[in-house]
């Protein structure tokens, strides 16, 4: 897959410049974003149906926080919710929770509807729910509302020292 912008007037976000110096090929999509963001409405299942993907490609960020006060970071699959008891496991913690949408742009520099796991203000433990590997391409925030970077799971795991781990039901 080339790098390639679908619109040439979207700005480049920090995550895309991350993977065009690590020389990752990837895909951008733009769609009309409503910022209707909460997570009980299926943001991402609207994003999959938007852009015509699989739920299964289609990957939204959580930030969470543990009981220790440290940040970390999961992606999941549209169709699926991450699974507190494994989260918990692979952050190797007690208690672990999403932190309140209001603090996200301070920890991360990203708003909700358009963080992506890459570019954040600090680099977090990352981890990307294992199904991901079974996917030629997926999908996450490219950093803005409304725009989508497509890029293979392996090379998301690179661009932002990620582990795939089993973060399902």
């Amino acid at each position: 897959m080339e790098s390639k912008q679908l619109n040439k007037n979207i700005k480049k976000t920090n995550a895309m410049r991350i993977l065009d110096g690590l020389k990752i090929s990837y895909d951008v999509r733009e769609y009309e974003d409503n910022t209707d963001h909460e997570v009980a409405k299926g943001a991402a299942t609207r994003t999959a149906e938007k852009l015509g993907l699989e739920l299964e490609q289609v990957y939204k960020t959580i930030v969470m926080r543990s009981d220790k006060k440290e940040i970390f970071v999961f992606c999941q699959s549209a169709d699926n919710e991450i699974n507190l008891k494994k989260a918990r496991n692979a952050a190797n913690c007690k208690e672990i929770n999403p932190v309140k949408p209001e603090e996200l742009l301070a920890l991360t520099g990203y708003v909700r509807g358009g963080c992506s796991p890459l570019g954040m203000k600090k680099q977090y433990t990352t981890f990307i729910d294992e199904l991901a590997t079974v996917q030629e391409e997926i999908c996450i925030s490219g950093g803005q509302r409304g725009i989508q970077i497509i890029l293979n799971p392996q090379d998301l795991a690179k661009a932002c020292n990620a582990t795939f781990v089993d973060l399902g039901f």
